[in-house]
């Protein structure tokens, strides 16, 4: 299977990804997937991109009425870029309302990713939700990652620029080439797809875990003053938790408001909260990543 090209529209690129090949399996209770990878300037597999294709490969074996609630997953190994990757499902448990699916990734026959989600169908209960920050500027004011990088000639610029399918606007200063502003351990940025998606609550879900991982480690890069290019800087993502709270939409502004209570040994935490753009919170992720710098 070849990568998604170039020149498809970034939300179509997205969606390619996501309609994974169902390879069927020699037993009842073990589906195998296969989906593209994304064509990356460093030839390596955006840890966002196997989340959200683990999740469909899981969301493919459940009943459709029920959605992911939850997910857990460890990034085990770096993922090639240039080659296809295959999903392995175990369907673990089917209760009444809930289901839970173990995926692991492959490549070359090594799992690069391992995941446990949890689906549930629509239940009543209990309600409550934390408050969105007030006084944020409104996502047409900020500029946009294409403003940012677009005049670097540079692939990874280019990259950033023009070909990731979420248009990803910084209410801070962005740390994209300089960590300018206060080293604050807080970070929020507003997102959302370039072009409409299908009306299919799975693959907004799906696709929000594919960018929830663009900037949840930022904060922890601020507070101590990093950007994206500081040199030998060496960052990567070592697991990765998700909650849905409520239905979203990423083609409409989505804001991300990211934290890090703690950073040490070498590993930063970062958490952060999504809102629609009146306030309803959709989403909650946590992340820690490895984070090496050359120390004094």
């Amino acid at each position: 299977m070849t990568s998604p090209a170039r020149q498809s529209g970034p939300t179509d690129t997205l969606l390619t990804l996501l309609d994974l090949d169902n390879l069927g399996g020699a037993r009842t209770d073990k589906d195998i997937f296969v989906g593209p990878s994304e064509r990356q300037p460093r030839h390596r597999v955006f840890g966002g991109q196997v989340l959200a294709q683990s999740l469909m490969a899981a969301t493919r074996t459940v009943p459709q009425d029920r959605l992911v609630h939850s997910m857990h997953g460890y990034f085990l190994r770096p993922g090639d870029a240039d080659k296809s990757i295959t999903f392995g499902v175990e369907r673990l448990r089917d209760g009444r309302s809930f289901s839970a699916r173990q995926v692991h990734a492959y490549q070359d026959g090594l799992p690069i990713l391992s995941m446990i989600a949890s689906f549930q169908t629509e239940s009543v209960g209990v309600d409550h939700q934390s408050e969105m920050p007030v006084g944020l500027p409104d996502p047409e004011t900020l500029p946009s990652t294409a403003d940012l990088l677009g005049s670097i000639d540079h692939p990874v610029a280019q990259y950033w620029a023009f070909d990731r399918p979420f248009d990803v606007r910084h209410v801070d200063p962005a740390l994209y080439v300089s960590a300018s502003g206060d080293h604050v351990a807080r970070n929020a940025v507003w997102m959302k797809t370039f072009g409409p998606m299908p009306d299919d609550e799975r693959l907004h879900r799906a696709a929000l875990a594919y960018a929830s991982d663009y900037t949840v480690l930022e904060p922890v890069l601020r507070r101590h003053g990093l950007s994206w290019v500081t040199p030998e800087l060496n960052l990567a993502s070592l697991d990765h938790a998700m909650w849905w709270h409520r239905p979203v939409r990423v083609d409409e502004w989505l804001l991300y408001v990211q934290e890090s209570p703690s950073a040490h040994g070498a590993r930063g935490l970062g958490v952060g909260r999504i809102f629609t753009r009146d306030g309803v919170h959709v989403a909650t992720v946590g992340q820690e990543g490895m984070v090496r710098i050359p120390m004094p």
